[in-house]
């Protein structure tokens, strides 16, 4: 009845109330039942009643539209294959029979392979499809550290050669190609690439092959990493090459801030769909690095990174950027967001660096809500990032550089906040600035710098821009047309 909700149907609705909540509380208390059966009987199977008794309540508990955690019909303990986490015995065979037996689960949903508190050295293994490894509070997965226990692979298809040496390049730690399906999460376990021995070779120069990432996918897609501390990558850290689908949300990573050359946080390079979301990154190079190949060898590759969105990400990079795109960016780059991110004690906050040589494209990127704070350079925009892997690239292949937006930019304690170098070969289009106000170290004049730039600022813009930018009010109407766009101001000096 549809006055079933009035006053006047109230009367109705409680003479027949008690029936109707019986009903309902038999049916209830039978699902209930049924329910609770249920994931008792997967909890059996995965051997962790305390674990299952967490997503239990978490499930009853969890907000509108989260999805439940993805659950495995079966589960294994390293030490089934023979593990030890004692921080001496060399556990490789032991992930090597893991994953072995895993890639048997394919066909019913995989299987979970349970890494229990302790240390686990092992030099590098690959991991399979239909995966959850799961790392335990206190489980802390070592990598070996003598190289001569790290594979060999092929050069990147879009790179030509080792990224820091011609020819092969070292694997990494944690390895996967083709795959599909791939969670690594716990309760706060942690990766440890015990890189410092790795630095201290690159720095001597006594290394013959590009030094290898800590985790790594290829040609992979559906790939979730969460609730894990990855730290001391001998390389770059978090390295998805040509995947789709990929997640790494509530993830720490560490490296010293000094020290630990090229030990990137998260470097997305060829890849689709992809989220970086509600992280701490504190390394010893970029924070985050979208990438998409070398010159003539990613051209040729051709494989972009897009769709991309970087929230709710704290990062500090003492020796350089908070987020990058590039250098490496040959197959292009678009429709990245960067939203409520959060740059401290960096050498540089948001930065696009590119080159003549490399072509492709970066376009459709938006900055929005960004702190600053106790950073040198805030906004950078470089084009002559000139480092090549040889001299066979085209000069005359130069990038595109268009629909670049930066919103909501705050912060304190920078000394230039915006460092914009475009040049006649490489013009930079259709830059937008708008609420921007940022707190300075540095009082002289050309803080604002540009070069080469065409765009507008909107709205309240502190410190006053440069000529090179036409100025629109809150309401978008034009104020002032710029007086020339090719004007150079930039000065590396201050």
């Amino acid at each position: 009845m549809v006055d079933v909700f009035s006053c006047s149907g109230r009367f109705h609705f409680q003479q027949h109330r008690r029936g109707i909540l019986a009903t309902i509380s038999a049916h209830k208390i039978a699902f209930t039942v049924l329910w609770i059966v249920a994931f008792i009987s997967v909890f059996i199977l995965q051997r962790s009643f305390v674990d299952g008794i967490r997503i239990f309540l978490w499930a009853a508990w969890r907000p509108t539209g989260v999805a439940l955690p993805r659950l495995r019909p079966v589960a294994f303990n390293l030490t089934d294959f023979g593990g030890v986490g004692d921080g001496v015995t060399v556990n490789t065979d032991a992930f090597s029979r893991a994953m072995a037996a895993i890639s048997k689960f394919g066909e019913r949903g995989g299987a979970q392979l349970n890494v229990q508190p302790g240390k686990w050295l092992t030099a590098p293994f690959n991991l399979t499809s239909h995966l959850t490894l799961f790392l335990a509070e206190g489980a802390v997965i070592l990598g070996f550290e003598d190289e001569n226990q790290w594979p060999l692979m092929p050069p990147l298809p879009s790179y030509g050669f080792g990224r820091e040496r011609k020819g092969p390049r070292y694997g990494s730690l944690i390895h996967g190609q083709n795959l599909v399906d791939i969670v690594i999460t716990g309760y706060n376990g942690t990766i440890d690439g015990q890189g410092k021995s790795w630095w201290m070779k690159f720095r001597r120069k006594s290394l013959n092959y590009t030094r290898g990432p800590l985790v790594q996918f290829m040609w992979s897609k559906d790939i979730i990493i969460s609730n894990i501390t990855l730290q001391n990558s001998p390389f770059w850290t978090v390295h998805p090459f040509d995947c789709k689908n990929v997640t790494i949300s509530n993830v720490t990573i560490l490296a010293p801030i000094s020290e630990a050359p090229n030990t990137d946080g998260v470097d997305p390079d060829s890849c689709v769909d992809v989220v970086i979301e509600n992280c701490y990154i504190c390394v010893g190079d970029d924070g985050i690095a979208i990438k998409s190949g070398w010159n003539q060898y990613g051209i040729n590759y051709g494989k972009p990174s897009r769709n991309i969105i970087i929230r709710n990400v704290t990062i500090r990079s003492l020796v350089s950027a908070g987020v990058s795109i590039g250098s490496e960016m040959s197959g292009g780059v678009s429709n990245v967001t960067v939203d409520n991110v959060h740059i401290w004690e960096s050498r540089r906050g948001i930065r696009i660096k590119t080159a003549p040589g490399r072509g492709g494209y970066i376009r459709n990127i938006s900055y929005h809500g960004i702190t600053l704070d106790n950073v040198r350079v805030g906004i950078v925009i470089k084009t002559d990032y000139n480092e090549h892997p040889d001299d066979n690239f085209d000069p005359k292949a130069t990038p595109i550089i268009d629909n670049i937006t930066y919103d909501g930019i705050h912060g304190r304690g920078v000394r230039v906040p915006v460092r914009i170098h475009g040049s006649e070969e490489i013009p930079i289009k259709g830059v937008t600035f708008h609420d921007m106000s940022i707190g300075l170290t540095y009082k002289k004049k050309h803080i604002f710098q540009c070069s080469f730039v065409e765009g507008r600022v909107m709205g309240t813009v502190f410190p006053p821009p440069c000529d090179n930018l036409d100025v629109y009010n809150e309401f978008g109407a034009l104020m002032k047309r710029s007086s020339s766009q090719n004007v150079s101001d930039v000065d590396y000096d201050l």
